[in-house]
């Protein structure tokens, strides 16, 4: 269940901010303004750790995220080191549904996105707009090589309390994601590429034969 809570609430932190729209008119740029600049797909690779409110790590897994704005995404877990490639879980938002895919479980749970979303502040993928009215932004002092920006959703309901995103040259390279328990995920980017071409069957997902669907889907246009 914490690794559950880890993917879907470090990926939802995560991609609402890749997804969201353009800065307020006249306020100071950040690195994740510039970061946004001209962002149409985005993909790398990561290493998440998940950690207890004591800090102690609860579980390590490494995974691929693809963002394309707007208002779809990819992010998939797999178990470290050496063994099967496929991911273990997976969530990936098509632009209708919210999917959430367990492998070990065989099961998928499905949501449709404009109401999967609305209560987080990943509702931002839904569409444009100024991201600064949903969430709070300060700058933190530099450390390790990267320049750090603290975000907060503004309502009290959200996926995350707060998550911090450090940035290398206006790319982002750490995030640091904690959640209403106090339970950290931390989480480093490697081998990014900004707006390669991605296959659409990537944004699209068909549950599994034998798999236990829990919820209906939203039919396409």
């Amino acid at each position: 269940m914490q690794m559950l809570r880890g993917l879907r609430g470090a990926a939802l932190a995560a991609l609402c901010l890749a997804a969201a729209g353009a800065m307020a008119a006249g306020v100071e740029r950040t690195p994740l303004d510039r970061f946004l600049d001209k962002l149409v797909t985005w993909q790398a690779d990561f290493v998440q750790l998940l950690k207890d409110s004591n800090g102690r790590v609860q579980s390590r897994a490494e995974g691929r995220m693809l963002v394309s704005r707007p208002g779809r995404f990819r992010w998939e877990l797999r178990p470290p080191g050496p063994g099967p490639t496929q991911y273990s879980q997976l969530l990936l938002a098509d632009g209708r549904n919210l999917w959430f895919y367990d492998r070990d479980l065989a099961q998928v749970t499905v949501k449709p996105a404009a109401t999967a979303l609305t209560s987080a502040p990943a509702a931002l993928l839904a569409g444009g707009g100024n991201w600064r009215e949903v969430f709070l932004v300060r700058s933190l002092p530099r450390a390790a090589d990267l320049d750090w920006l603290e975000v907060r959703p503004r309502r009290a309901n959200a996926e995350f309390r707060d998550v911090r995103l450090g940035f290398a040259a206006a790319e982002l390279r750490r995030m640091v994601v904690r959640d209403s328990l106090g339970q950290i995920a931390e989480i480093e980017f490697g081998n990014a590429q900004r707006n390669p071409a991605v296959p659409g069957e990537l944004l699209e997902f068909i549950p599994p034969s034998g798999a236990d669907v829990i919820g209906a889907p939203q039919p396409g246009p």
